[in-house]
């Protein structure tokens, strides 16, 4: 391997096949490497603002607010609060004498103009140097209007997104067990993880509810306040998005007793397990049966329209990088399904566990990295040929000035990559993607070509 890499991050880059596996992570980033991660308040903002009726409020600079605006284009069934940015917009005098009074005026006038259900209340930065007491204002404003105002501990300094995902999940555990569970059924499940993009928690449901089984809450794709707060009544937590709310599953679990179970919803092996292992849980023969011919039924419409991609692919080289490791899996399986090769493969959150999970699903001479930054994604790509590039974002600018195919995983898509319908969805961007005649023009392709 070629690759550019700092001295103190080779320890963060394996090549299978090299050496034996071995790959340090789960560490905060190395100073000056300019990390693709993001923060401890983008990682709990990510994943409570799907929370369609609650109002979000950022104590923080206007910037904060700014960054994490529609981050991540969730879509809502009902109301759009989650869509409007809010934000105390902390000045110098504030961080002077204090930024409370500015905090409780502001959520007096969020909360008798918009009246919504919840209140979320985001420490930033500047917020944890100044000492601004979030708890204490928002008993006072939870006491006065009657809804619950719930302090998300996020200051950015404090960790990576990993720690940011844990303050989200500790303020949702402050919802839950709330609400009244008269009328759930024993077959039921929490959705956790799934963040509605594209309406993906929509298509999903729908997959539950022909299996026969309630879906309580989607926490938090579409999610609603009074949902999440009776979520302790379902009998399972059906967890996507493993990096990012299995800290909550395993709170619920511990106090409520609702076992959870690990799935993924992209690519065809990956969602009929899925539905194959909830169907095992709930130990119902004709819970069974259904689950059976939805599988067979889409895997069979599936299969032939996905062979004329499969058939132009074969052989093309893929790379990805994303946030949480557990969607690689799927996605490696996924370009596996139509005849392509992953070259490269990483995560900002991946566990030595989820690493070595990859290792033993990909080829020899991948590369796999935790928490990589454009120079060394830069030079991973160039070395190794790459065809298309799957990430997020902050990924997508690296592709482009390569030259190279790029498809968008993460906050920002519109097409709906998840469900059997979403691996179609997903050749189809593909093909569309790397077979674009766009890329002959390209300064790496006119010099391979004149190179040969």
């Amino acid at each position: 391997m070629e690759a550019l890499a700092l001295k103190d991050r080779e320890n963060q880059i394996f090549v299978k096949g090299e050496s034996t596996f071995d790959i340090v992570c789960n560490k905060d980033s190395l100073a000056g490497a300019v990390s693709q991660r993001a923060c401890v308040f983008c990682g709990s903002r990510v994943v409570l603002y799907p929370i369609a009726d609650a109002v979000h409020l950022v104590h923080g600079p206007i910037g904060c607010a700014v960054y994490t605006w529609d981050i991540r284009g969730a879509l809502s069934s009902g109301p759009e609060l989650h869509r409007l940015s809010f934000s105390t917009d902390l000045q110098e005098t504030d961080v002077i004498f204090g930024g409370e009074k500015k905090l409780t005026a502001a959520l007096r006038e969020l909360i008798e103009r918009h009246e919504p259900k919840a209140a979320f209340v985001y420490s930033t930065c500047i917020v944890g140097i100044i000492g601004d007491d979030l708890e204490a204002v928002c008993r006072t404003i939870e006491a006065e209007y009657k809804i619950p105002v719930i302090p998300v501990k996020s200051e950015g300094f404090k960790g990576n997104k990993r720690a940011g995902y844990q303050a989200a999940c500790d303020a949702l555990f402050r919802l839950i067990g709330n609400g009244d569970t008269t009328g759930i059924s024993k077959y039921s499940l929490n959705i956790l993880g799934d963040f509605n993009l594209a309406g993906e928690i929509w298509m999903i449901r729908e997959y539950y509810e022909r299996m026969g089984i309630q879906v309580v809450a989607n926490i938090t794709g579409d999610g609603r306040v009074a949902d999440i707060q009776r979520a302790h009544g379902a009998a399972l937590n059906v967890v996507q998005c493993s990096g990012s709310t299995m800290q909550l599953a395993n709170m619920m679990e511990e106090k409520y007793g609702i076992p959870s179970i690990r799935v993924s919803y992209f690519g065809i092996e990956d969602m009929a397990e899925a539905l194959y292992d909830i169907a095992r849980f709930f130990k119902d023969p004709e819970m069974m049966e259904r689950t059976k011919k939805i599988v067979e039924g889409e895997v069979k419409t599936l299969a032939v329209a996905l062979e004329p991609y499969r058939k132009a692919l074969a052989g093309k080289k893929a790379a990805i990088y994303v946030g949480g490791s557990f969607k690689a899996f799927s996605l490696v399986k996924a370009f596996r399904l139509i005849d392509m090769q992953v070259v490269m493969v990483g995560s900002q959150t991946g566990t030595k566990e989820d690493y070595e999970e990859l290792a033993a699903i990909t080829d020899p001479g991948t590369i796999i990295v935790d928490d990589s930054n454009p120079l060394e994604l830069t030079s991973f790509l160039t070395e190794k040929e790459v065809d298309i590039f799957v990430g997020g974002v902050k990924e997508r600018p690296i592709a482009y000035k390569l030259g190279i195919g790029f498809c968008d995983h993460n906050h920002e898509r519109k097409e709906a990559l998840a469900g059997f319908e979403g691996m179609l969805n997903f050749a189809r961007e593909v093909y569309s993607s790397v077979m674009s005649p766009v890329w002959q023009f390209v300064p790496r392709k006119k010099s391979a070509e004149h190179s040969g």
